[in-house]
C-alpha cells in the first residue's frame, strides 16, 4: 500500500534524478527535423533545422513560458553566451508553446536580439523531442546539442536555467575539438 508520504518521496526522487537520465533523446539518436515560426530581434522568420545544421551544430533548448522568471534568466544567459556559441559555429534556438507575437517581444527584450526563439503552440516539435511538461501548454526545461550529422550530441534536463547554458557550451566546445 502506498502512503501519501511514500508517494511524495517517489515524486521527489523522480524530480531529483540525474538530468540526462530523464531526456528521451540520447546522444547518438537522430534529431527530428523541424521547421517552425521563430523570431529574432523582433522579426518573424521560418526556422529550419536542416538549413541551420548545414552551417554548424545547433543548441536547441526548450523553455516553459516566455517572461517567467526562470525563462527570462535562461534567455538572458543564452544571449550573453551567444557570441561564444557563434565563434564555435553553433546556432542557438529556444522553443516554447508561446505564440509568435509574444516571442517577437521576448526575442527583443530577453534574448537581447542575439538568438532566435521558436513558436510551437501545437507542440509538434516539443513532443518530437520529448520536452512536454506535466502542465498543459508548457514545455519542460530541456536542452539538446545537435551535431552537423543530425544526431543528438548532448542532452540536459533540469530546473536550473543557468546550467543549460553552461552544459551546452561545454558540449559545443567538445564538438569543436572533435571529441563528440
Amino acid at each position: 500500500m502506498t502512503t501519501p508520504l511514500t508517494a511524495a518521496l517517489m515524486l521527489t526522487a523522480l524530480f531529483a534524478a540525474p538530468a540526462t537520465a530523464l531526456a528521451a533523446l540520447k546522444p547518438g539518436d537522430e534529431a527530428p527535423l523541424f521547421k517552425t515560426p521563430a523570431a529574432v530581434a523582433g522579426r518573424a522568420f521560418d526556422f529550419d533545422l536542416a538549413a541551420a545544421l548545414k552551417k554548424g551544430p545547433v543548441v536547441l533548448y526548450f523553455f516553459p513560458k516566455a517572461f517567467t522568471k526562470g525563462c527570462t534568466i535562461e534567455a538572458n544567459a543564452f544571449a550573453e553566451a551567444t557570441p561564444r556559441f557563434d565563434a564555435l559555429g553553433a546556432t542557438v534556438i529556444g522553443i516554447s508553446h508561446d505564440d509568435i507575437d509574444t516571442l517577437k517581444r521576448f526575442s527583443r527584450e530577453e534574448c537581447r536580439d542575439r538568438f532566435a526563439v521558436g513558436s510551437d503552440p501545437a507542440a509538434r516539435t516539443i513532443k518530437a523531442y520529448d520536452a512536454s511538461a506535466l502542465l498543459p501548454g508548457m514545455a519542460s526545461r530541456i536542452s539538446y546539442v545537435i551535431g552537423q550529422d543530425g544526431k543528438i550530441a548532448f542532452a540536459h534536463e533540469g530546473s536550473n536555467p543557468l546550467k543549460h547554458v553552461e552544459e551546452t557550451m561545454k558540449a559545443v566546445q567538445q564538438l569543436a575539438k572533435g571529441q563528440r
